[in-house]
């Protein structure tokens, strides 16, 4: 059966991630996960203390960044590798949330960023998470999601996914974060966060994630289906 790429954007702690992962593993598909991806390119500014308003250090400096994705058979995921190095759980630190986005706005960083996304799933059978994949990276993808949530649910998973990992950060510095992210990512010049005219809207405000997986299934199985009916006709 011909393979498609299944676009899930929207905005941060809407469940986009988990969703992802899942709709992938069901149709044995590659999960790439873009947001880590310029996180990584974040952490690796940060540690080289690279000026985002020097054109040419940005240049530079992703001359040098290399991003590979391997799977963890212990945690059973796909984990982010910047250089050589597992930075998975760094990544997903508060420091990095506070910058990734004025990261992530910069031209370059995105040119760079959606140049590998399109390598990444040149062969189709992927399913992507982000802000631009149905907008920018794969505005051919055959299933296109964009998802959303109210700012207190989507603050509250967040706090939760941090405590699970042992990191104690307070409501309000969290929903700060989440309005200052989604007012970067939804203003910027360069592939703006923004809903396809071809995406279906899901709110999981309220709820559960085999909801959200099953709604992305019903999408990405009719069409598939759709596919192997007009392969059938030729």
């Amino acid at each position: 059966m011909k393979k498609i790429v299944i676009a899930l954007d929207g905005y941060s702690s809407c469940g986009k991630s988990t969703t992802a992962k899942l709709v992938a593993a069901e149709l044995g598909y590659a999960y790439i996960d873009t947001g880590a991806m310029y996180r990584a390119v974040t952490l690796y500014f940060l540690n080289h203390h690279i000026s985002l308003t020097n054109p040419k250090e940005i240049k530079e400096a992703l001359h040098n960044i290399e991003i590979e994705f391997h799977y963890n058979p212990k945690t059973k995921r796909n984990e982010i590798y910047l250089n050589g190095l597992n930075v998975e759980d760094e990544i997903r630190k508060m420091y990095i949330s506070n910058m990734v986005s004025e990261v992530s706005v910069i031209p370059e960083v995105r040119r760079a960023m959606v140049a590998q996304q399109q390598r990444m799933g040149r062969k189709r059978g992927v399913v992507m998470d982000g802000r631009d994949i149905g907008t920018a990276v794969f505005p051919d993808a055959e299933v296109k999601i964009f998802m959303t949530a109210d700012v207190e649910t989507r603050t509250k998973r967040r706090q939760d996914e941090l405590l699970a990992k042992k990191q104690l950060v307070n409501f309000d510095e969290i929903r700060e974060n989440l309005l200052k992210r989604d007012h970067i990512d939804s203003t910027r010049t360069e592939s703006p966060l923004r809903q396809a005219e071809d995406a279906h809207l899901l709110d999981t405000s309220h709820m559960t994630i085999d909801e959200q997986v099953e709604f992305v299934m019903e999408h990405a199985t009719a069409q598939l289906l759709r596919n192997e009916y007009a392969a059938q006709q030729n």
